[in-house]
């Protein structure tokens, strides 16, 4: 059996947990400091029901409790865009993740 990627397993654990209409999980590792290949930096787009009715910490913190052993272990960077079904508009989404501000070179 082939190991997970850590997107794979991210994406796997968000559609287990959070039933989303819409999932993106973008690795953006290779726009930071990280070395080839790393998975350590996500950006992830995630439209679930659950998040109807929460306010986006809320949201926030059901991602947060599905990725927790993930955040804890092996990502470093986690970039969130949570969205309810009857907010999203697919069409002018346009979620750009924060500049590296090169935590590990300082």
């Amino acid at each position: 059996m082939q190991k997970q990627s850590m997107a794979e397993r991210v994406e796997s654990k968000l559609r287990a947990t959070l039933t989303p209409t819409h999932l993106e999980v973008i690795n953006e590792s290779h726009l930071h400091s990280s070395g080839p290949g790393a998975e350590s930096h996500f950006k992830v787009i995630v439209v679930s029901p659950e998040f109807e009715g929460k306010s986006l910490i809320d949201q926030h913190r059901l991602v947060n409790a599905a990725l927790a052993e993930e955040l804890k272990l092996a990502i470093h960077a986690l970039t969130l865009k949570t969205v309810a079904p009857s907010k999203w508009q697919a069409s002018t989404a346009n979620y750009e993740s924060p500049s590296c501000r090169g935590g590990s070179k300082s």
